[in-house]
């Protein structure tokens, strides 16, 4: 990012609880760069003010942050994850570093966010003013849908996408799909697997029925997993290294980063020698039970015909 993308600003609207700390905030506007004059609308206007069953008070939060500085509090870190989840940023772009211990555990609810401390006397409350109430979650991560809808996406249950999840153009989340925070598509894809924080997927990659997609290289490894394009991860499958373009990982096979991979040349290395590498078919021996990877196109020319350049 350039100097004047290192800077984001956002309007909105921010849900303390009585002890004045961050709840939750929603912008209406926001961006990348120098912020222009914005006026709160009238219809946020009317958002603002003290509900005082759910004891929470919503007052109009105006922010300029950097983007490659730690987030500051909980609002710098809602507006952090907005800008994701509104594609103004991809994933491990921006820091993001200590925002857990910068947000609360939160009850998220269809009367929108509750202290946790208070909630046993809110929930009664709530329930005789409304008839009913329904409690989503207690988390830190509230659901995206409730904050940002992004144009040409499916997300078929709003629970498995968290605020700060970036889905390109084209994605749909099935309804056992999972994408966190800081993690999503980079163009089409099908996902009905889990996309763990950090994880990106190329265009045209699809995440089986329950595939699994661990955050940082197995191991104790820092390196990002990250998925290339046309790549296919089987139902039930798993990975916990890098993969290249056009690969596919059989279904129910899972892959470490230290699994002994059997190659074509009749060599045996661990998967972490495989890393980002394009072409491959990871299976598994239904004789031998032994963890193979075969070229899916062409012949086997060596381990380095597979692997990007540097």
């Amino acid at each position: 990012m350039g100097n004047d993308q290192n800077s984001a600003y956002g309007f909105g609207v921010e849900t303390q609880n009585s002890s004045g700390q961050t709840l939750d905030c929603s912008f209406y506007s926001l961006g990348i760069g120098s912020a222009g004059n914005s006026k709160i609308s009238e219809e946020f206007k009317a958002q603002l003010g003290e509900d005082n069953i759910r004891k929470v008070k919503k007052v109009s939060v105006e922010l300029k942050i950097n983007l490659q500085d730690k987030p500051k509090d909980a609002k710098d870190v809602y507006l952090r994850l907005h800008l994701l989840s509104h594609r103004l940023v991809k994933p491990n772009e921006i820091n993001l570093e200590g925002i857990f211990a910068l947000l609360l555990n939160v009850v998220w609810t269809s009367a929108g966010p509750c202290e946790v401390e208070s909630f046993s006397q809110v929930r009664l409350q709530l329930q005789n003013k409304f008839g009913s109430l329904v409690v989503y979650s207690v988390d830190k991560f509230p659901r995206m849908i409730d904050y940002v809808i992004p144009e040409g996406v499916r997300v078929a249950d709003g629970d498995r996408v968290r605020l700060g999840a970036y889905l390109s153009p084209g994605t749909t989340v099935m309804h056992e799909g999972f994408v966190n925070f800081n993690a999503g598509t980079l163009g089409k894809s099908m996902v009905e697997g889990r996309i763990s924080a950090g994880v990106v997927v190329g265009d045209g990659s699809d995440i089986g029925g329950g595939a699994s997609i661990m955050g940082t290289l197995s191991g104790g490894g820092k390196e990002v997993i990250s998925i290339g394009q046309r790549t296919l991860l089987g139902a039930n499958s798993g990975i916990g290294i890098s993969l290249g373009d056009d690969c596919i990982v059989e279904a129910g096979v899972y892959i470490t980063a230290g699994s002994k991979i059997s190659l074509p040349d009749g060599n045996i290395v661990k998967a972490k020698d495989l890393n980002k590498a394009n072409n491959l078919l990871f299976r598994r021996n239904s004789q031998t039970g032994a963890l193979e990877a075969l070229p899916i196109k062409g012949s086997w020319g060596g381990l380095n015909s597979i692997l990007h350049a540097n």
